[in-house]
């Protein structure tokens, strides 16, 4: 399994639809199957995430946000990992809205 935790991620890569930006940093911590993190930059001011990760180091996750505009938002993402030749996690991240508009997207954020 996939240790995630006190790994650090920024998007390199994202739909128009989504929030984040590279100036988004997201810190991530791991107990046993249970994955959180927090993270903030760029729109957003303030954000959380809880997840199970698998055995092969899928996540299925839920996120709320408070963006620049002092919207929160909420929605859920599956991050498939992939891991890089120097040893660093890449996520593909296929994501949706709950609030909002409620549409849909795709990211990739990786280890920095």
């Amino acid at each position: 399994m996939i240790n995630y935790d006190n790994k650090r991620f920024s998007p390199v890569n994202n739909t128009d639809n989504s929030e984040t930006s590279e100036e988004t940093i997201f810190h991530y911590f791991q107990q046993g199957t249970i994955v959180t993190a927090y993270y903030r930059g760029g729109n957003i001011k303030k954000g959380h995430l809880i997840g199970i990760v698998d055995s092969k180091g899928n996540i299925d996750m839920r996120y709320h946000q408070v963006n620049t505009n002092g919207q929160l938002m909420t929605g859920e993402c599956k991050s498939t990992p992939e891991i890089l030749n120097n040893g660093k996690i890449r996520l593909h991240e296929k994501w949706t809205w709950t609030s909002g508009d409620q549409s849909s997207g795709e990211s990739v954020i990786e280890e920095i």
